[in-house]
């Protein structure tokens, strides 16, 4: 009898160890959506955007291929992306109108929904790294400014001068929006241009385990003023992560997405209408196209399921699912 139950127990333990081995894996990431056409693009150009995106996406399944967690497939995977020159974020990240930057960021646990987030940062090398040590190591889920640098500097991240996220790409947009701004004081008295928003980060994924995590980073808005936030380091609105439901990272006009609670919403239909992911993202993108909110989502649902959403003529993203090559894509494809 013995015998008996000591073979039924390893017989439960390999098909539990069989079960956590097919558990689905994978991780989608973004690089902001807007006014992307590839007439405006040169093949060079085109194949950097690719070959990073490809590297952020492979370096977050890396991770989550080794047994690691979302929030650390997140994290490597928006690191990536932060540091390069191509994206509205970290190394480069748009310009406010007295030609500094200030940089958003937040990432989610969608096992706990814990929450960390940064706002108006303007020397922290990896905003994404600031946001998770307000996570993990504070009691609170968002710091801004200065308070947020001194913490920053306590948690021992790398600080950099404001002239390091500078590039020559994203002066000449500055230049450019406040000769379409002038004489108006600010961005709401003209009409809203893209151009002036895209190039925001994002990463969700899930890991062996099935926990969901998002991750989002953004320099902003492109001559910005008055300190103004978008919706990056929003909790619901550019950022979400809820095991019963889905992720979600947004990039878009974030005044848009912080009214209605983009990234909160989707999931809610997914958790109380039954909706799949994909669906509810679509839904919830094309009504606001309707009321003139441009942008984009990525999504993953507690089933592993990935997917992409945007009403833009382009979104810079990537996915990469267990056994497959990642696969990046820019430009709208035909439905």
């Amino acid at each position: 009898m013995k015998r008996l139950f000591l073979s039924i127990g390893l017989l439960m333990s390999a098909n539990v160890l069989a079960e956590q081995a097919l558990a689905p894996i994978g991780i989608v990431i973004h690089g902001g959506a807007g006014t992307i056409e590839r007439s405006n693009m040169t093949e060079q150009q085109e194949s950097a955007y690719h070959a990073t995106l490809k590297h952020a996406v492979s370096q977050g399944y890396a991770v989550l291929e080794q047994g690691g967690t979302s929030l650390d497939a997140v994290s490597a995977a928006v690191i990536v992306l932060e540091d390069s020159p191509l994206f509205n974020a970290g190394k480069g990240a748009v310009y406010t109108w007295d030609e500094s930057h200030e940089l958003d960021a937040s990432i989610m646990d969608g096992s706990n929904r814990n929450a960390g987030a940064v706002a108006s940062v303007t020397r922290v090398k990896n905003p994404i790294l600031l946001a998770r040590a307000v996570m993990e190591k504070s009691v609170h889920v968002m710091l801004s400014g200065n308070g947020a640098e001194q913490f920053a500097a306590e948690q021992q991240l790398d600080l950099v001068k404001n002239s390091y996220f500078d590039t020559e790409f994203r002066l000449e947009a500055l230049k450019k929006a406040k000769q379409s701004i002038a004489p108006a004081p600010h961005q709401a008295q003209v009409p809203y241009n893209p151009a002036w928003k895209m190039g925001t980060v994002g990463a969700v994924a899930i890991d062996k385990q099935g926990n969901l995590a998002a991750a989002t980073s953004t320099g902003g808005m492109t001559a910005k003023r008055y300190g103004r936030i978008g919706d990056s380091p929003i909790i619901g609105s550019g950022n979400f992560a809820d095991n019963d439901s889905c992720a979600v990272s947004a990039t878009g006009h974030g005044e848009y997405f912080i009214r209605y609670q983009v990234a909160a919403d989707i999931c809610a239909r997914v958790k109380y209408q039954q909706k799949t992911a994909a669906d509810a993202a679509h839904e919830v993108i094309t009504e606001l196209k309707q009321i003139g909110g441009d942008g984009g989502v990525i999504v993953v649902d507690n089933k592993g399921e990935l997917s992409w959403a945007f009403n833009t003529q382009g979104m810079y993203r990537a996915m990469q699912t267990q056994g497959k090559a990642p696969i990046s894509e820019i430009f709208q494809t035909k439905q």
